[in-house]
């Protein structure tokens, strides 16, 4: 008999017809989430589980008996309460590695937005407008040249430093829990306290995991010590930045600008003052939202679930539910 697995988001069909190959399946392919009761209800019988957005807590878990493996769709797994999983002998999976290089686009296209202006000068054209006498409000940054620091030294990290030190001749500073010496020599990239990344950089980019320790990890303190023309680009989970903080630094011009892909409470409420700010691009926490990474992240996850499965041991197992062979 195949194990039964509950999908609660669309999938291509490729991964789809994989599942299939090896599990039993319901998927929910209608907008929006599944309704809480009915969720519980296929619960029950279910051996895996691909979420959405869903929390994988106590209170659900009480309701799949026979539950095995949870194989999330993203490399976050902030939904994960591993404690509670972890004492029921649940596995969860992420989809680490397959998304670096197109969530490393989104970081440079963060970049060149803010410092060129490029949303703000989209709708001004969009608007019927064009050049004025006043050319000044149309001088944005230059990018080459520039100082990248660089919070949270991972995958995505490195994918960052060869467009930055390759393509756009950036100099380069980053902090990180531990040095990184291989990349320091590859690209000539160099190690920095926290405060004096905050100090030098022009752009300073988050990509950091959330944890207890990064939670507000950029708040007043560090918005006090960044240079007045210098820009935050956030891209790693929304409360590793104060975002009261950054509302601050940004309307008393202690920053010049923000490249903004993630947030406190999201979706984002309509009266967010982030949402009015010429100097703000904000995008919709679509860091590796191409179709092909997608996908790929998708198969990734139906391959950690059908392992876990079947008795093996998932490639994508997370850190906190790892058992060491």
């Amino acid at each position: 008999m195949k194990p039964k697995v509950l999908i609660m988001k669309p999938v291509p069909e490729d991964v789809e017809a994989f599942i299939s190959a090896h599990c039993d399946y319901e998927i929910w392919n209608e907008a929006g989430s599944m309704p809480e009761d009915m969720m519980f209800e296929k619960l029950s019988a279910v051996d895996g589980l691909m979420p959405g957005k869903e929390k994988i807590d106590g209170a659900l878990l009480d309701r799949a008996p026979n539950l095995k493996i949870v194989s999330n769709i993203s490399v976050g797994y902030d939904n994960f309460d591993t404690d509670e999983m972890k004492s029921r002998g649940i596995m969860g999976t992420n989809t680490p590695h397959v998304l670096d290089e197109t969530v490393a686009d989104t970081a440079f296209g963060l970049i060149l937005s803010a410092a060129r202006k490029l949303s703000m000068l989209d709708r001004y054209v969009k608007s019927g407008q064009w050049k004025v006498k006043n050319e000044e409000i149309f001088l944005g940054t230059d990018v080459h040249h520039a100082t990248l620091g660089i919070f949270g030294l991972g995958r995505i990290g490195e994918k960052v430093i060869r467009r930055a030190v390759r393509g756009f001749d950036m100099n380069v500073i980053y902090h990180n829990r531990s040095r990184n010496e291989a990349v320091e020599e590859e690209y000539g990239v160099e190690y920095v306290g926290k405060e004096e990344l905050l100090k030098q950089s022009d752009f300073i980019l988050t990509l950091l995991p959330l944890t207890e320790q990064t939670t507000n990890y950029i708040s007043h303190k560090e918005f006090r010590l960044m240079k007045k023309d210098a820009f935050l680009i956030h891209l790693s989970r929304g409360k590793v930045v104060g975002e009261a903080a950054l509302i601050q630094a940004l309307e008393e011009g202690r920053i010049a600008g923000a490249g903004l892909d993630v947030y406190e409470a999201e979706p984002v409420s309509p009266d967010n003052p982030l949402l009015d700010m010429d100097n703000v691009v904000t995008l919709p926490h679509v860091g590796s939202a191409t179709k092909q990474t997608r996908d790929a992240m998708a198969m990734r996850a139906a391959e950690n679930m059908v392992q876990g499965l079947k008795g093996e041991r998932p490639k994508d197992l997370v850190k906190e539910l790892d058992i060491p062979e």
